[in-house]
């Protein structure tokens, strides 16, 4: 009696595709803003001068010389991204976390959730890796002198290229930071983005709707971005790196850290925190808002 109770759910693929088109569609809207946050990343990288005084700096730099279409480089890269990370991550924490809810219908506790995030995030980081390696190298290109310019025209001319150029292992450079980024981001942005939602539910001012979700969103993006910044800039610049008299320009991860903490500053960990947030604000709220639709919509139409 207890199973029949339990209210019906969408498909697994629908799970996956859902998470997908979600992740896409934030995309579209935010990824002048990943560009904008990897250009301040890599930024002072080797001693140098900082390139960048500010995001607005690095906005304004970039709009003058690479015009209007330049904020959008790498968008192809960043929508196979989404196809490749966010189908997988968010259609694995759906199935998990209904796997975990209770015939009650009572949500799993904030240690499971993130730990199914963390699952979630893992696996998806590591199908997503070879997009990933492509967005950063496309977004990177624009600060490059004309003879150093590795001129991709679409992720798949990269992805082609790289695996020509650099051997088919190169794809999954950095996978390790990569994954331990996805790890942090979804521990982090997953199960704070349900733990705030039903704490909002529970202070008896929020119903389920459009403005709970972008509320919980925004708290979550905000936790996400101050525990995942480290993480991110070495995974940035691991997979941007070349190699340098046949050797790579960094031996591993606590490498990288270690040299931007040395030539750059402690607080250079959270280099880009600004554009950082403001893509990964939107992209979360959007994100889950479009999940949220579609899922309703789903439900609406198939179910009842």
């Amino acid at each position: 009696m207890a199973e029949a109770s339990k209210p019906k759910t969408s498909p697994k693929a629908i799970k996956f595709l859902f998470g997908g088109l979600a992740g896409m569609g934030a995309t579209v809207f935010v990824q002048p803003l990943d560009l904008v946050k990897n250009r301040m990343q890599l930024s002072g990288q080797g001693g140098k001068a900082r390139e960048y005084k500010t995001s607005f700096h690095a906005l304004a730099s970039i709009l003058k010389n690479e015009g209007l279409g330049g904020i959008y480089t790498g968008l192809s890269a960043g929508l196979l991204r989404q196809a490749t990370y966010t189908t997988t991550r968010l259609g694995i924490y759906t199935v998990l976390f209904e796997k975990m809810t209770g015939q009650d219908g009572t949500p799993p506790n904030f240690l499971m959730k993130a730990l199914i995030g963390m699952t979630a995030g893992a696996t998806g980081a590591f199908v997503g890796t070879p997009a990933e390696v492509a967005l950063i190298r496309m977004t990177a290109d624009g600060r490059l002198p004309a003879d150093q310019k590795r001129g991709y025209s679409n992720v798949f001319n990269a992805l082609a290229r790289i695996t020509k150029e650099e051997g088919v292992t190169t794809l999954w450079r950095g996978c390790i930071p990569t994954m331990a980024r996805a790890v942090v981001v979804n521990a982090a942005q997953l199960a704070s983005y349900s733990q705030s939602k039903q704490a909002l539910i529970e202070t008896g001012y929020f119903v389920d709707g459009i403005f709970l979700h972008f509320c919980a969103s925004m708290i979550s993006g905000l936790v996400t971005t101050a525990a995942s910044m480290p993480v991110d800039i070495v995974k940035t610049r691991i997979q941007n790196m070349r190699m340098i008299d046949g050797k790579p320009e960094f031996k591993n991860g606590l490498d990288v850290l270690a040299r931007v903490i040395r030539n750059e500053g402690f607080f250079s960990l959270w280099k880009g925190f600004t554009p950082y947030y403001a893509r990964l604000g939107p992209h979360t709220v959007l994100t889950f808002i479009f999940l949220e639709q579609m899922n309703k919509a789903y439900k609406v139409y198939f179910l009842d």
